[in-house]
């Protein structure tokens, strides 16, 4: 399958984490490059380090989305770096080149992330991140939650193929 077909997930979490959550992200990673996905995150430290490591280690293909600009700010995991010098706007790209977004643990930019991917009809799978319940009846329940690294991939690689393109 050539790069352009392979199934896009998008990590997002926060730059500083516990090891406890980034051996969580790390084997998300390894699992999505597993399965053939290519990675997508914010290109930087924390979870979106652990994430392209753990897909590196399983010989994927890693993007970062880098805020700043100059491709030097992305950890040594990533194979493609996207240069914005956008800073926190850069997330809508991160979500949009996402076919899914696996929140894994999360801050307030990771809240930005599952908003902006809920807002663009982008699935969202969590991983001991945010949990949010909209206003009473205003909108469907927004985030499928899993317990384990290996449940969020093999829900998200099951959205993928359920959602049309």
């Amino acid at each position: 399958m050539d790069l352009k077909n392979r199934p896009r997930i998008g990590v997002v979490g926060p730059s500083v984490c516990s090891p406890e959550v980034w051996n969580l992200a790390r084997e998300v990673g390894f699992l999505i490059a597993r399965e053939g996905g290519i990675l997508i995150c914010g290109g930087r430290s924390g979870v979106m380090e652990a994430a392209a490591s753990g897909a590196k280690q399983a010989g994927g293909v890693t993007v970062g989305i880098l805020p700043g600009r100059t491709a030097s700010e992305a950890n040594s995991s990533i194979d493609i770096p996207i240069v914005t010098d956008m800073g926190h706007a850069r997330n809508v790209i991160n979500v949009l080149t996402s076919q899914v977004i696996i929140a894994v643990h999360g801050a307030y930019g990771t809240l930005s992330e599952i908003a902006l991917a809920l807002a663009c009809g982008r699935p969202v799978v969590g991983l001991q991140t945010w949990s949010l319940t909209p206003p009473e009846g205003s909108l469907p329940p927004s985030v499928m939650l899993a317990r384990t690294a290996a449940e969020a991939v093999a829900s998200a690689f099951r959205l993928i193929r359920e959602t049309p393109p």
